[in-house]
């Protein structure tokens, strides 16, 4: 399963030292606007402290983990919707991901020029939204132009879904975004995403901090209750991440990582926990196979049948499926051996219904 998640934000918010500190490549990060024109994909592994504990249970010679994909895209500036700033270029690399992390810059320092001349990250949020709403905008009226025709021939289906999208328009004039619109139909689902639209899209917000710097959070300051006010209302989810920080670690194994992050009073794992909020937020869990050759982390989305996480393996194990033998990672480390697995009963035979949690380990069977 590949999905992608754009990395967007003004420019100089810190988007491709994020991006750098995901990734561990290197990219353009000089201090001025547009230096990332073109966006760069980059393969991350999702942390998981359970490949490891099964590895040594299964003496296993390697481990994959699973992997999400970055998109670092240049930086939105106001008319982008209208094509200032390469807009329509960045608009289309956004249109291209599953998912968006708003990185928003929460830390005063003369030093780092800010676009706008000063630092006000609810102002920030409300531009880069407005830009991708009124592409939005765009895009449904263009829509709704082309279904006129059909229309007139008396077409119902293409009533109702005009019908539809001019309350998804007049949603966004409301300066709404499309993934706060309710109670929406699975056929109005699948109108959304033929549409692709900007802000159907899973948001999740970074708040980019910085050691030394004069953060707002640390300092309690009224810009950053206003943006806590704004998530509370919009019901958004935000981690904090010092990007610089983690630029700097990022070619650190774990126990050097958490040594300096204790050095810089800094204990908070950002990278992390932004790709583990990002995997969850994509709705996808971690099922795993496990053995002496390797040991290895799956990605399905929540509420997989066993036959849909086999076809993740190879499309056999979908279209063949005839049983499963599952157990939960906790049950087999409680028992410590498959085998104690097994003698205790914790070893379950699933058929096609079963849905697979978080967790699972399984042996697929098929014909």
């Amino acid at each position: 399963m590949s999905l992608s998640i754009g990395i967007v934000g003004l420019p100089n918010v810190g988007k491709s030292t994020l991006f750098n500190a995901l990734t561990k490549n290197s990219v353009a990060m000089e201090n001025y606007p547009f230096c990332t024109i073109d966006p760069t994909v980059g393969v991350v592994h999702v942390p998981d402290e359970r490949l490891q504990t099964l590895s040594k249970m299964f003496n296993s010679e390697k481990i994959i983990p699973a992997v999400v994909e970055f998109v670092d895209i240049a930086g939105l500036v106001r008319g982008a919707s209208a094509g200032e700033g390469l807009g329509n270029q960045f608009l289309a690399n956004i249109r291209e991901v599953d998912m968006i992390i708003e990185v928003v810059r929460i830390f005063d320092d003369n030093s780092v020029h800010h676009v706008s001349g000063q630092v006000n990250p609810v102002a920030d949020i409300e531009v880069i939204n407005l830009e991708l709403i009124m592409a939005d905008i765009q895009t449904i009226t263009k829509r709704i132009g082309g279904l006129e025709k059909e229309i007139k021939r008396g077409d119902k289906s293409a009533q109702e879904e005009q019908i539809f999208l001019k309350k998804l328009s007049q949603h966004l004039e409301q300066g709404k975004l499309i993934n706060t619109f309710e109670n929406i139909s699975a056929e109005e689902r699948k109108i959304i995403k033929n549409l692709h639209l900007l802000t159907a899209k899973e948001i999740l917000y970074v708040c980019n901090k910085k050691q030394g710097a004069f953060n707002l959070d640390e300092q309690n300051d009224s810009r950053w209750q206003e943006l806590l006010n704004l998530f509370s209302e919009t019901n958004a989810e935000y981690v904090l991440v010092d990007a610089g920080l983690e630029h700097e670690l990022k070619d650190l194994e774990t126990e050097e990582k958490n040594e300096f992050r204790r050095e810089y009073g800094n204990q908070d794992k950002g990278v992390e926990n932004l790709i583990r909020s990002c995997y969850k937020k994509l709705g996808l869990i971690s099922f795993f196979t496990a053995g002496e050759k390797e040991v290895r982390a799956w990605t399905v989305k929540d509420s997989a049948t066993a036959p849909e996480a086999g076809g993740a393996i190879h499309t056999d194990f979908k279209t063949k499926y005839i049983k499963a033998q599952v157990v939960s990672f906790a049950d087999l480390v409680a028992s410590g051996s498959k085998a104690a697995a097994r003698d205790q009963g914790k070893i379950r035979t699933e058929g096609k219904d079963y849905i697979v949690q978080d967790g699972d380990v399984m042996e697929f069977l098929h014909s």
